[in-house]
């Protein structure tokens, strides 16, 4: 970003620019811009893509000397106040490698790895945003890295970018996210992490639109005769071909194909020793007339034959001109094809003109067949542009917001989101909604940030339903809904019902819903009511929400209404009745819950519910979701009606993505879901022998009533730091150690572990497990469990040692899910404390 505050990218595989030109339009300014071929590079040229002459660089990007060049422009325009690259496009060449037929030559891999140079150069640069455009398989396409194995393309670069990136990749067509014509196409587009709490990829994604047909967009192009160039616009004009091929298409009506043809003469064919002889109709979509009424189908590279697909006109016995085919990939009329103004070219005599086209037209109807669209890219850099701006509200300006408008009173709130006069985008203001929620605390209601819901939303499957019904059980402030807009864009109709049980978070979200363009296809339904006490009467294709993360507290009789026709009775928790309500009601469910969810065994009746059903995706968020609150979060995707298949599991902290088999990592064999599981830590689990022991953890010891000094009459309090990392014992401390008054230390549960020979002393919180036998004369704190073996047991030092192995301590981090926050050695978590079998 520039000084005053104009954005900058780089692009590469650029070909004339087309695309790139959408950047142009929002005023971004580029950087350098890349093309192998020299011809396209002068449309780009005659375009000024770029303010610097030496920003077009030619050549091989695999060559070091063309990223040399590229990496100059980037320290050029640092000298000018660019603090960084803000975007990246890259549209690299990917030559459709079968995931299933392993087989591939030089050539595809060759194509392929251009992909790889381009997550070289985003790691190197480090843009803000990056974008890769591509073939619809693009992401399940192979590439070989260098390893041993090939690997899926969309793996790769989630693995080598995906530490520093948010990245979502979707399969749309361009049709109805700013083209006028058919295009399936991937966009796989990364935001740096830093701004994850405002800017995700989703915000950069065009919104959904309903598709135009060939009549909407050049049914006002003026007829053109045999081969004339129009005097009004040089670029719509007929190229000539062989007059016996208009025989050919002349009686077609709209839909037909010159291979319908009654008699032989009129279909496709050529002449052979004076005979004729008919083509193959190797394509159906060959020689045929296209309908007015329908959209238009995909633009070619050889869109200037009749024999190719889908180019000949409605009513005009003629390809279409080069002027409409622009208007088909909405590539503006300002774009320059050739180094002229309309108006020169214009008033070229006919002869200068027909030059002109013999020279360039093959290579600017290849230009546009290969064309990503430009408006396509154009609301792609206007939704970064909007983003930028939201990401400068930072946590201490939406402060300074709410207490200079002491929006802490429900009044002025509500007189704030009426008016909005900071213009606010509405994100923010749902951001600003729940921080001054009064009852968030009590309701457990917090905001659910906005990469969460991206990541949760890229996961959701498409429902290939005209009507669908949505619910979301605890809406707050509305954070999924825009996500869902965009999601769900395509469908006919969507019914989306949304719940909460305060009142005020409801007359909130109305106002915040007044704020948004709400897209036809949706209709919202406010329920304010207790989801857990609603009634619902019908199937919902969608639960999707962040339910409160807290228990019902003093009120048996409530909770008993709430477990009527759950499985686990035993949970207070209102996440995993919402959850087992949820499952009952619909065809998908995506919830964010506490991680503890995994492990714990309040949720043992539960985990054992969904394990007979299709987890599709765990994402797990770590603490990344809530800020302020000192939890970890993941999300389930489940579908309740499938039998279970593979689960994605995706970690945004430690950048894992795997398919895991859900039978594997949901294996009944062991106490609770692993979800990391693998080879490895199969084969520590193979020489161990598991759940030996019970634990005790003590929670009365506190500083309050221990001393820094040993009394006459005291016993040292043992503490998971006294453990030492490696070897068999334990350390003193200076300045560090505790002691209790053996008086007091008599009234504790922990006392009756003093002197116990029988048990083992481990770290509490610690990915760094030791194990140790018991100390004379020590009490342990709650920093440091007691193992207590459920019969006689005797390990041996080699085996009390092997706790502390790098081996071990892997196999542990498996174990624990990769957890931060909550790994207390518990009751499920001890299973894993085992000894080797001899």
């Amino acid at each position: 970003m520039l000084k005053n505050n104009e954005l900058t990218y780089l692009s590469l595989f650029s070909s004339a620019g087309v695309g790139c030109y959408g950047f142009n339009k929002e005023n971004f300014h580029c950087i350098a811009t890349n093309e192998l071929l020299s011809e396209r590079m002068n449309i780009q040229r005659a375009n000024k893509i770029c303010k610097l002459d030496t920003g077009y660089v030619e050549g091989d990007i695999s060559d070091s000397q063309t990223k040399k060049n590229i990496y100059r422009e980037i320290n050029k325009w640092k000298k000018l106040g660019n603090d960084r690259v803000d975007a990246i496009i890259a549209t690299p060449p990917c030559q459709g490698i079968s995931v299933i037929n392993h087989k591939k030559s030089n050539g595809e891999l060759e194509r392929n790895s251009l992909v790889i140079e381009s997550v070289e150069i985003v790691k190197k640069i480090f843009p803000r945003f990056f974008i890769f455009e591509n073939v619809m398989a693009f992401q399940k396409t192979l590439c070989d890295p260098g390893g041993d194995e090939l690997i899926q393309i969309g793996e790769y670069v989630q693995s080598s970018l995906g530490d520093k990136y948010l990245i979502t990749g979707r399969v749309i067509n361009l049709m109805n996210y700013g083209s006028n014509s058919s295009r399936t196409r991937t966009l796989l587009i990364g935001v740096d992490k830093r701004l994850r709490n405002s800017i995700t990829p989703f915000d950069i994604f065009p919104k959904y639109e309903k598709e135009k047909t060939l009549r909407d967009v050049i049914s006002n192009f003026p007829v053109l005769s045999w081969g004339e160039i129009s005097s009004e616009d040089f670029y719509h004009a007929f190229r000539k071909y062989n007059p016996r091929m208009r025989n050919w298409i002349s009686g077609l009506k709209e839909g037909e194909s010159a291979f319908d043809n009654s008699k032989l003469e009129n279909r496709p064919h050529k002449i052979i020793d004076g005979r004729i002889v008919e083509n193959v109709r190797n394509n159906r979509d060959k020689y045929t007339r296209q309908k007015w009424d329908r959209f238009i189908q995909c633009i070619h590279t050889r869109n200037d034959q009749l024999a190719a697909q889908n180019t000949i006109h409605p009513n005009q016995d003629r390809v279409y001109s080069i002027r409409e085919l622009m208007k088909m990939m909405s590539i503006p009329t300002s774009f320059k094809w050739i180094n002229k103004e309309l108006d020169e070219l214009n008033k070229l005599s006919l002869k200068d003109k027909q030059k002109l086209y013999k020279v360039h037209e093959l290579n600017i109807r290849r230009c546009i067949g290969e064309a990503v669209p430009t408006e396509v890219f154009r609301r792609i850099a206007k939704n970064m542009k909007k983003a930028l701006v939201i990401d400068k509200f930072d946590p201490l300006s939406i402060r300074k917001i709410i207490i200079e408008e002491k929006l802490e009173n429900r009044n002025n709130l509500k007189i704030f989101l009426n008016r909005n006069k900071h213009k606010l985008d509405i994100s923010i203001l749902m951001r600003i909604t729940e921080l001054c929620n009064a009852k968030r605390i009590e309701n457990a209601a917090f905001y659910t940030n906005k990469f969460i819901v991206n990541e949760i939303i890229s996961q959701l499957p498409k429902i290939n339903k005209e009507v669908i019904k949505i619910l979301e059980p605890s809406v707050g402030s509305g954070s999924f809904i825009p996500f869902l807009f965009k999601k769900y864009g395509g469908n006919k109709k969507v019914i989306l019902d949304v719940v909460d049980i305060d009142s005020d978070s409801i007359e909130n979200l109305r106002l915040i819903l007044d704020k948004i363009k709400i897209p036809e296809n949706f209709q919202i339904n406010i329920i304010c009511s207790d989801f857990l006490l609603l009634e619902i009467g019908e199937k919902y294709d969608l639960v999707i929400g962040n339910p409160p993360f807290s228990k019902v507290k003093n009120n048996p009789k409530l909770k008993k209404t709430y477990l009527e026709g759950k499985v686990n009775k035993e949970t207070s928790n209102l996440s995993a009745m919402f959850l087992e309500k949820s499952l009952k009601i619909a065809d998908n469910v995506a919830l964010v819950l506490n991680k503890t969810i995994l492990a714990n065994k309040e949720f043992e009746l539960t985990r054992d519910v969904i394990r007979q059903m299709n987890i599709s995706a765990i994402i797990d968020f770590g603490r990344y979701g809530f800020s302020g609150v000192s939890i970890e979060t993941i999300s389930l995707i489940i579908q309740p009606r499938k039998k279970p298949k593979k689960t994605l599991v995706h970690s945004l902290k430690h950048n894992i993505k795997i398919l895991q088999e859900q039978s594997y990592i949901t294996d009944e064999r062991l106490p609770y879901f692993i979800i990391y599981r693998n080879k490895k830590f199969d084969a520590v689990a193979k020489k161990m022998e598991f759940d030996i022991f019970d634990v005790f953890r003590d929670r009365q010891i506190t500083k309050s009533i221990t001393k820094p000094t040993n009394g006459a009459n005291s016993i040292w309090v043992l503490k998971a730091k006294n453990i030492k990392d490696k070897g068999d014992g334990v350390e003193h401390i200076e300045d560090y150690d505790q002691y209790l008054p053996i008086e007091k230390a008599q009234s504790l549960a922990a006392f009756k572990y003093v002197n116990n020979s029988n048990i083992y002393l481990t770290p509490n919180m610690t990915y760094n497990p030791r194990v140790i036998k018991n100390i004379p004369n020590v009490i342990p704190d709650g920093s440091t469990a007691v193992l207590i073996p459920k019969s006689p047991l005797n390990l041996s030092s080699k085996q009390r040692q092997y706790f502390s192995s790098k081996e071990y301590r892997e196999f542990y981090k498996i174990a624990r899910n990769l957890s931060t926050q909550s790994i207390n050695v518990d009751n499920t978590s001890v299973y894993f404390f085992g000894k080797l079998i001899e």
